[in-house]
């Protein structure tokens, strides 16, 4: 979520005031700001899209609620020592947090291990141990309507009888100390971006959440008067025209199988008709097809910790399978293809499955996305049910992504197409009109300038490296991942470095190449390339032959309030995933909104983004799908590469003879060996197309006014990548709700009780 303090001011009006307020208290607004710590409770671009997302669906007006953990500890706090990434403990909540209301009243009882007991009566969950979720409620301004929604997070507490209750030795002391085993549940974040670590205590952050939210769901349903003459409704027919709920990605799989549970065990309701309610309840986003992301949870550890939830998916795979079964008689391996178990080794559960086939509905996150999880990653279940599958392209706030960060460029906007633009970014396209207005063009790059001045000074205040202002500023932040190819950036550098020792009289157009984000404490390899990077920048900042020519700066704890001044600064976005494996992106978007143009490949919402603007208007580089898809046919070699190209070769060799780490000439073997020997991502594949690529974005840099006339044409085609867009997409295509853009009245005018602010009372 980032911080909520200006984001607050800005949605409800009240910016301009506030800054008032406190400078004649003698305080500095910016200052102040500074002093919050972001909430970071999520990992990368999935957990952010469900801010931009909450913002949009509070503007839009409608009924929704987020839900999520409150974790003590979020995505760690990274620092660089030595040129190695060194986590600390996010203690985030260290000095309290005043956005947030504990909501004691609406604790709810969440239940693990234990065993099933069958009767006539049905199944019962029995013998299990149980975990208290407090709810902490933080409220969501829409933008300028007088709305507010609530995102709930859940906080795990040990009930008071804890280890007390049992035939317990008196141990008294050790019983109060052991309230921290149920209370490790909300302790802290997995700090994995795109990849599956099935550890115990995650299953149980999972199911935790999951069960806390749809009690929370049901009893609001049962409550509501809306559409039934009962005090308490006991009828569950209007459920799914009453409640939708979006599962982001996989991991809050388990309501299926719980909302089962609840129908089946606790409702009584007959099997059929809890699996029709089911499934018109979920619709699922998938957000990425990198195999080792995909959950696949051991059937041993679910059946310990979650007996009866194994049987009912065990019920689900076998009437799922029964069904293929009499569409493709005797066809045994698409069978195996489609359960929902996974036999060989250790039987595991395919959450993806049992997300599409309880589900009414699948979404991947931009078109090129969508169509790979048709075609490829699930392409049996989308030839089975086409009309389930979708496309709902992803998109960011333009509240917190250009009013917030950026005003000096909202402002530039305002004045030539008024402020409506906020709530409807599609009048971006109005900017066309001044594409050839110099007065215009000339503001677009002082904006740009300034923006790029002060976060030099924020550069050398907190590097103490000097940096030229009026060098290109190319910026590559994201999670550090083999796929988004942070390599193929650092080779990048190091061929500059090469081209300007070789001959330095030569005109090289200056560039700051700032590269930030951090990797999963366990993923060896991307620690080794942040290694890399801040190893490559301590000879190329250190180099007098290159002096002010090229900086390389490595962005310590890359995180939302960073994101927030370095992306109004850039020049040039880097966007160089392999192409097929970035699901969308949503940076890209960032900065494409915000006066940066664009160096990537034919991957994610870059496609689109080269729709929308005109590929001649992106730097475009690099194999497509089409081109990745045959050269794994035909076998990567990257061998032949490093043979036919000599600056590939020369740079390479530079890193395995240990000219960036003469101390230890070795340390980067891992690096070297899996570029030659097991490169997924094709980083040599690339390196010729990219660095000739990049030769074109120097040369156009030169020329100020057509790369400000580039960037006017990028921002007046940025409107699509509204997250208000992408959620209007979600209300009518999945969860069939109207978004108003009506402004209900401030709470200090009176207004009808019966007027209700949404005509559909579904809540999503």
């Amino acid at each position: 979520m980032g911080r909520t303090l200006q984001n607050t001011m800005i949605n409800l009006g009240l910016q301009n005031a506030c800054d008032e307020a406190v400078y004649q208290l003698g305080l500095d607004m910016e200052e102040l700001e500074e002093i919050e710590e972001d909430a970071g409770l999520g990992n990368g671009g999935l957990g952010r899209l469900a801010a931009c997302f909450l913002d949009s669906m509070a503007t839009l007006g409608l009924a929704a609620y987020g839900y999520g953990i409150r974790y003590e500890y979020g995505i760690f706090n990274q620092k660089i020592r030595d040129g190695w990434q060194v986590e600390e403990a996010d203690d985030w909540l260290r000095h309290g947090n005043p956005w947030e209301k504990a909501r004691p009243e609406y604790m709810l009882p969440v239940h693990f291990y234990g065993r099933v007991e069958h009767s006539a009566s049905g199944a019962k969950w029995i013998d299990t141990q149980v975990v208290l979720a407090l709810p902490y409620d933080t409220p969501v301004p829409g933008y300028m309507n007088n709305t507010v929604n609530t995102m709930r997070l859940w906080s795990a507490r040990a009930p008071n009888d804890f280890n007390l209750r049992d035939f317990n030795v008196g141990d008294y002391i050790q019983a109060v100390l052991d309230r921290n085993l149920a209370e490790n549940i909300s302790r802290v974040l997995y700090p994995n971006d795109n990849f599956f670590e099935g550890k115990e205590l995650r299953l149980k952050q999972e199911y935790f959440v999951v069960a806390a939210t749809l009690q929370d769901i049901i009893r609001r349903f049962k409550a509501s008067k809306f559409g039934s003459t009962d005090t308490v409704r006991t009828v569950f027919d209007s459920f799914p025209d009453q409640v939708a709920i979006q599962l982001n990605d996989t991991h809050p799989a388990m309501a299926i199988p719980e909302l089962m549970r609840i129908f089946v065990d606790i409702e009584k309701l007959p099997w059929d008709k809890a699996w029709d309610l089911t499934k018109r309840t979920f619709a699922y986003t998938n957000h990425t097809v990198l195999p080792e992301a995909l959950e696949r949870w051991p059937v041993d550890l679910v059946e310990k910790l979650l007996p009866r939830h194994l049987q009912i998916i065990y019920e689900i795979n076998q009437r799922h399978l029964d069904h293929i079964a009499s569409l493709f008689p005797n066809d045994v391996d698409r069978l195996r293809r489609m359960s929902l178990i996974e036999e060989g080794g250790t039987k595991r559960i395919n959450m993806a499955h049992l997300c599409i086939v309880g589900s009414h509905a699948v979404n991947g996150v931009a078109k090129i996305h969508s169509e790979i999880v048709k075609t490829q990653v699930f392409e049996d279940f989308a030839g089975l049910e086409p009309e389930k599958f979708q496309n709902k392209t992803n998109g960011i706030t333009p509240r917190r992504w250009l009013l917030l960060c950026n005003p000096g460029l909202a402002e530039l906007i305002a004045e030539k197409i008024g402020e409506d633009y906020v709530r409807d970014l599609s009048q971006l396209t109005k900017l066309h009109e001044f594409v050839d207005d110099d007065l215009f063009i000339r503001e677009v790059a002082k904006v740009k300038q300034e923006n790029k001045v002060k976060f030099a000074l924020y550069l050398e205040k907190e590097y103490k490296v000097k940096i030229n202002p009026s060098s290109m500023f190319d910026v590559h932040v994201k999670r550090i991942h083999e796929y988004k190819r942070q390599l193929m950036n650092c080779l990048h550098i190091i061929t500059m470095y090469n081209r300007i020792r070789r001959d330095p009289a030569k005109l090289f157009v200056p560039r700051t190449v700032i590269i930030g984000g951090k990797a999963a404490p366990g993923y060896h390899m991307a620690k080794m390339i942040i290694k890399l990077i801040n190893a490559v920048a301590q000879v190329v900042n250190n180099d007098p032959v290159v002096g002010s020519k090229l900086k390389v700066i490595f962005l310590e704890n890359y995180r939302v309030s960073l994101a927030e001044k370095v992306i109004p600064a850039t020049d040039l976005s880097e966007q160089i995933s392999t192409a097929g494996t970035e699901a969308s992106g949503t940076g890209n978007m960032k900065f494409m909104l915000n006066g940066a143009l664009t160096i990537g490949t034919m991957d994610g919402a870059n496609v689109e983004m080269a729709e929308e603007a005109g590929e001649e208007n992106l730097f475009i580089f690099g194999m497509r799908v089409e081109d990745v898809t045959e050269l794994d046919r035909k076998g990567y070699n990257a061998q032949l590469y490093y043979d036919r190209l000599p600056e590939l070769k020369q740079a390479v060799d530079q890193i395995k003879s240990g000219f960036f780490s003469p101390k230890e000439p070795n340390l980067f073997n891992d690096v070297i060996n899996m570029l030659f020997h097991h490169d997924r991502f094709k980083v040599f594949a690339d390196y010729e197309a990219y660095v000739k690529c990049q030769e074109k974005v120097s040369e156009l840099y030169l020329n100020s006014k057509a790369w400000t006339k580039m960037v006017i044409r990028n921002i007046a085609a940025a409107g699509k990548f509204s997250s208000d867009r992408t959620i209007k997409e979600y209300a009518r295509d999945i969860w069939h709700v109207e978004p108003s853009d009506l402004k209900i009245p401030p709470p200090n005018e009176p207004r009808d009780a019966a007027q209700d602010k949404t005509p559909n009372g579904t809540a999503a």
